[in-house]
């Protein structure tokens, strides 16, 4: 069994499914090298010629998003955004956590493309893949400069965030909030420090993230919980505890979605379940698969999210529950979830086209 790494969710990197060729580790009595207790991690900037990006899943509530970072140090082993690396011909393993990438001009490229006269404005995501409050936002500033974007032109943002870190612009979010055009959604999968440790090796402490919560609350913003993932076995039990704690944080809004283990994650993830919790692994597994049709993953539109079956039926109705009793709204994640698109205003371009001056 490979060791874990110390600060590392993925045990090992095993190659993306777009690679031509792969390496196949043999145990033959030769010299081996001792696994490693640390991975340094490798930060490089990325161009973009676009940073908007569009979707039509009709079990996703936002038509646009934007990451500003590829790979996270967060390192979570079930994070569904890990087969993306596999596009850059890196493995979803290790190298998501280790070898990152930023966004250096999204914020000229964002002015560019909100300034096309045939913009539409619709709600933007930001944090759809990545954590755009990663460790690495702390001196990037990548996230905070499309927020200087938004909050100039008056465009409404959604953020999806593991990160504390979001408290540090509350000044551009309370702002925007005042038209109502900002809301922030923590993840929140777990309150166990134990089990944060290994789950989310990076990401914020649950409760840094309830006092994050609480600022930006405080300031006007609106602001809700994931329990997400929910993990069978591992974490449902949590269920309750976590939307009370973020309701008692000034969390408005509440939402869910079971463990997905989509292309490498499902190997992944079994990996690290084999590692940290050997006793409960195939216990986690076979409720996992009692949800996706007897699969690791269930890819399907409407079902992928809170998966079906009699134990995902019984997790929507605790979460139902719960939601009610501690005042939670019923769940009306529309598309675009309905924040104000009229107050838009597309920047100014920084070099328009000249006029001709022509006589009359």
């Amino acid at each position: 069994m490979t060791d874990a790494i110390k600060g590392r969710g993925a045990l090992s990197n095993p190659p993306g499914r777009f690679d031509k060729l792969t390496h196949i580790l043999e145990r033959d009595g030769w010299y081996e090298e001792e696994t490693p207790n640390k991975i340094e991690t490798v930060v490089m900037p990325e161009a973009a010629r676009t940073v908007i990006s569009r979707n039509q899943s009709p079990d996703i509530h936002f038509s646009q998003s934007i990451n500003p970072y590829r790979g996270c140090s967060h390192a979570c082993p079930y994070c569904y955004a890990r087969p993306s690396h596999a596009y850059v011909g890196l493995s979803p393993g290790l190298d998501f956590e280790t070898k990152l990438f930023y966004k250096a001009d999204a914020a000229a490229v964002l002015e560019k493309e909100l300034s096309a006269p045939n913009y539409k404005c619709a709600p933007i995501m930001i944090g759809a893949n990545t954590d755009p409050y990663q460790p690495l936002e702390k001196t990037l500033k990548v996230t905070r400069s499309l927020l200087e974007v938004l909050l100039r032109c008056k465009h409404p943002v959604n953020i999806t965030t593991k990160g504390a870190l979001v408290a540090r612009d509350v000044d551009l979010l309370s702002e925007l909030a005042r038209d109502g055009l900002a809301r922030v959604m923590f993840s929140i999968p777990t309150l166990d420090n134990e089990l944060k440790r290994v789950l989310e090796p990076r990401a914020a402490s649950a409760t840094a993230k309830l006092k994050a919560m609480r600022v930006l609350a405080d300031a006007g913003v609106q602001v809700g919980v994931l329990v997400a993932p929910i993990i069978p076995v591992l974490t449902e039990h949590e269920i309750e505890r976590v939307l009370e704690a973020s309701r008692e944080a000034g969390a408005q809004l509440a939402g869910y979605t079971m463990l997905r283990l989509p292309w490498e994650v499902k190997d992944l993830f079994r990996e690290w379940l084999a590692q940290h919790f050997p006793d409960r692994a195939a216990h986690v597994m076979s409720q996992v698969r009692s949800m996706r049709g007897e699969r690791d993953n269930d890819p399907a539109f409407g079902t992928r999210m809170h998966a079906e079956g009699p134990v995902a039926r019984l997790i929507r109705q605790r979460f139902q529950l719960a939601s009610r009793r501690l005042g939670f709204p019923e769940d009306r994640r529309g598309r675009d979830n309905l924040l104000p698109t009229n107050l838009f205003r597309p920047p100014i371009r920084t070099h328009p086209q000249l006029s001709l001056d022509l006589p009359p």
